[in-house]
């Protein structure tokens, strides 16, 4: 099988076209040496070049002199159809970068340039370019193509279509054979499954597309690792799984896991940056843990979900009390059913700071479990229950009336108009009946919606990315705020900002976090900030912990934060109390630092 992206053996070409000579220069020596590179001072020049020259990717400035280079990218998309265009400018106005993508303009990039982002954006335009002149070669060849597809369809019944390896279908069948073929020849047969661990990360920082790229490179890595007649397949979307045949100890089993581990050790080069990956491995063995595939695939995953439980980056076999575990997993399942109707769950509070005022402009919410034998349960030890389950849906509803209520007695309390953030799940978001729902609430609780924020992961705002931009603007008109939560993790298009609805970007705390101390968090933060108030949006950093924090938050022109330097979350009446008293601490350190 062809891969599905295949790049051009011979350099790429780019034609670079500015009337400043040393952003010319800057541009030619950052890119020559993956690209051939032909630069120009003018849009006039620009097109005589290209009357002799194919290029597979054009970069000009936006502002010249002669034809502006919204003119050129006319001239460009008539007479080279298949080049990628990537317009620059000076200017800090969205309006230029929304002329430019509807010009047809891969992406728009402000100066003063960010290398990694000017390389990053080249990359994905050359990506592109090679998608267009692949499309252009099946319509010109569409009998071919039919063939091709016809064939690749029959392929994609048995493989899957990112990684090429065998699927779940292919696999479970693999397993099948092998068991019988043990039976006859009595043999140890050995089922892994093999979950990457905390890749949503990866999908949610750094897009879907740097997400697709590691998981080709984890199949490749494991494909080397395994003997021929093993299988590795693509089991679910970051789920592996390995049929290891003629295993005669199950300490080959073990050594297999680190050997599978070692593999992974190395980084991964995605988004420009290096991204280390690591792997929880869950084992069953036939005979002794099941005779059929349904039973040693079951009994496999009880083992990884053991091995994630245990942090991840291990190894688990499958062992008979763990069946006593999805009891007692199911337990807490039908406890968490029953904690709404009991008024088990409660609300804690954490301040949000305005550092250019030094008043608490809101708080945000987040749900606890006061569970009657466990004790006060953190989210993480319930709520990938309730999303697994469904009961997200409810536990969601009753967060958000909640706080609403909340709300409506800070301002009988005296404490003015302040705002409550409430976090949405994507299940949450993705119900026809959410604004039906939420406008429902406002008005059952009597809560102003310019008191009301909610707080959304880029995922989940991209799931369905034209229903969320309709769903978003419509919440807007309330008068509800948005705010785009965990950003930080690099940069996200300009055409794919510009789309959604939103008023505040929230920093995420591992950025922060190492601010002061990682030269690389340093430059995101910094970036990060300049990206949100060149869309006029806010930015509202969380995990403020230090002087030092604030300081470098404020020396960048942030809006605001929250974190224990302000005060914890703290059930209503404490965060009442911190209000009244605690709170002249925090004021004395927003005034004290500079």
């Amino acid at each position: 099988m062809k891969s599905k992206l295949e790049i051009p053996v011979q350099r790429p070409t780019i034609l670079i076209i500015d009337d400043e000579e040393p952003i010319r220069n800057l541009l030619v020596e950052l890119l020559r040496a993956k690209y051939d590179c032909t630069s120009v001072s003018c849009a006039e020049d620009a097109l005589n070049v290209l009357k002799g020259d194919v290029f597979d990717i054009v970069i000009s400035d936006i502002n010249m002199a002669d034809i502006s280079g919204l003119e050129l990218l006319r001239h460009v998309h008539s007479d080279r159809p298949d080049t990628v265009v990537i317009m620059i400018s000076g200017g800090q106005t969205i309006e230029s970068a929304i002329d430019a993508i509807r010009g047809g303009a891969f992406d728009y990039i402000m100066k003063p340039l960010d290398l990694n982002h000017i390389e990053a954006a080249v990359d994905r335009a050359l990506r592109h370019h090679v998608l267009l002149t692949q499309k252009r070669t099946y319509e010109n060849n569409l009998e071919e193509m039919v063939r091709e597809r016809t064939t690749r369809i029959a392929h994609l019944a048995y493989y899957d279509d990112l990684t090429d390896l065998p699927n779940r279908t292919l696999f479970v069948d693999r397993i099948s054979q092998a068991l019988t073929l043990a039976q006859r020849q009595p043999q140890l047969v050995g089922v892994m499954l093999l979950s990457l661990d905390r890749f949503k990360k990866i999908n949610d920082t750094l897009g879907h597309q740097e997400g697709d790229f590691c998981l080709v490179e984890v199949a490749n890595r494991l494909r080397k690792c395994l003997r021929e007649g093993d299988t590795v397949a693509r089991y679910d979307s970051d789920e592996f799984a390995l049929l290891i045949s003629q295993v005669k100890a199950t300490e080959e089993l073990a050594d297999l896991s680190l050997v599978l581990a070692e593999a992974l050790r190395s980084p991964f080069f995605l988004g420009g940056q290096e991204v280390y990956v690591t792997a929880s491995f869950g084992i069953s063995i036939f005979p002794d843990d099941g005779t059929d595939e349904d039973t040693i695939l079951k009994n496999a995953g009880a083992a990884l979900y053991q091995a994630k439980k245990a942090g991840g980056n291990t190894y688990r076999f499958y062992t008979s009390d763990m069946n006593a575990r999805a009891v007692k997993r199911l337990a807490l399942e039908t406890s968490l059913r029953r904690a709404i109707e009991n008024e088990e769950l409660v609300l804690f509070y954490q301040p949000q700071i305005d550092y250019e005022t030094h008043l608490v402009v809101g708080a945000e919410a987040l749900v606890r479990w006061q569970h009657p034998t466990l004790g006060l349960l953190p989210p993480s030890e319930f709520i990938p229950l309730a999303e697994d389950t469904g009961l997200i849906l409810q536990l969601g509803k009753w967060v958000m009336r909640t706080a609403c209520a909340e709300a409506c007695t800070w301002r009988a309390y005296g404490l003015g108009k302040m705002r409550v953030a409430v976090n949405v799940s994507a299940r949450e978001f993705g119900r026809s009946d959410f604004y039906e729902s939420m406008v429902e609430i406002l008005n059952q609780t009597g809560l102003d919606a310019s008191c009301l924020e909610l707080e959304l992961t880029e995922t989940t705002m991209m799931q369905n990315a034209d229903a969320a931009v309709e769903l978003l603007t419509r919440i807007r008109k309330l008068g509800v705020k948005i705010a785009l939560d965990d950003f930080g993790t690099g940069y996200s298009s300009l055409s794919y900002l510009k789309r959604l609805p939103i008023d505040t970007l929230k920093l995420d705390r591992s950025f922060v976090d190492g601010s002061t101390t990682d030269p690389n968090d340093a430059a995101l933060v910094v970036a990060v900030i300049k990206l949100a108030h060149s869309f006029r949006l806010q930015v509202i950093a969380e995990g403020v912990e230090t002087e030092e924090h604030l300081r470098f938050l404020r020396l960048l022109g942030c809006d605001g934060g929250q974190g224990y330097l302000f005060g914890k979350p703290v059930p209503a009446d404490a965060f009442r109390n911190l209000l009244d008293h605690e709170l002249d601490y925090a004021n004395e350190i927003l005034f004290s630092v500079t």
